[in-house]
């Protein structure tokens, strides 16, 4: 049995480094595969990718079973309804399944300090969500569609994976968050319980010996020299946070920002 995490917010980096290991655990043909998942969500294009990833894997005839650790919501979703199963502690944190969009108005800051943007550009819409300016009603428009082809996406996929309609995933598909208990009584959960019990339903669906079957992880990021340091791994979340907000501003994610 293979085992992957995703752990903190989904970007280019975790893509590349589940990717990767999805390849190992596919060469290495494992029957099943646990899947990890503590994670508020991200980006959309990378959580689409490791997603259609694990549908491939499956058609390989791969068993898999994620795991919902504290947090696994928007894109970690997305991603989770990939598995064939899915296991949550009664307290995990998930949901949250919708679109969010930000940009930043900056323009009374910009003329207090006395900085004037000059643009000059090819399109009525190519300088969408500048932050010198407040958005036209146009380009309001035009971003919520947007969001809402991402949004119906989203859905199709949630409706696919846990084998429920698209308006009863609808119903509830509004942003909410729910703990792991309310997620099961919707049809988001199959079953409650630790990464142990996702483990031994993963060996049970691959017909392995569900007592001695111990799985391998892949794709384990590598340790920095900063979190030897006592307190670090706060600090580490805390700056790993800060930098999907400043990064990806202005993109459209499917990101559960409490």
């Amino acid at each position: 049995m293979a085992r992957i995490i995703i752990d903190g917010p989904i970007s280019g980096a975790t893509r590349k480094n589940v990717l990767k290991a999805i390849r190992q655990v596919e060469e290495r043909e494992f029957p099943a595969l646990l899947l990890r998942i503590d994670s508020p969500g991200g980006t959309v294009g990378d959580s689409q990718e490791i997603h259609s990833a694990l549908l491939r894997l499956r058609e390989k005839g791969c068993h898999i079973v994620a795991s919902f650790g504290n947090i696994s919501a928007s894109g970690g979703v997305y991603v989770g309804v990939a598995a064939e199963k899915i296991v949550a502690n009664p307290g995990t944190i998930t949901g949250s399944i919708g679109v969010i969009l930000r940009g930043n108005n900056l323009s009374k800051l910009l003329e207090r300090i006395g900085i004037r943007f000059e643009t000059i550009k090819s399109g009525l819409f190519k300088d969408i969500l500048s932050p010198d300016r407040a958005l036209t009603d146009k380009e309001r428009e035009l971003l919520q569609s947007l969001i809402d082809s991402s949004y119906s996406q989203f859905v199709s996929a949630v409706a696919e994976g846990r084998q429920l309609t698209e308006e009863s995933v609808r119903d509830f598909a509004d942003g909410r968050v729910f703990t792991g208990a309310q997620a099961k009584d919707l049809g988001l959960v199959d079953e409650l319980g630790d990464e142990e019990d996702a483990r031994r339903l993963a060996a049970k669906l691959a017909d392995l010996d569900e007592e001695n079957t111990q799985p391998i992880t892949f794709g384990r990021p590598k340790k920095k020299l900063m979190g030897l340091l006592p307190g670090s791994h706060s600090l580490f979340k805390f700056i790993e946070n800060l930098s999907v907000e400043i990064e990806n501003n202005g993109q459209i994610l499917w990101l559960f920002r409490p």
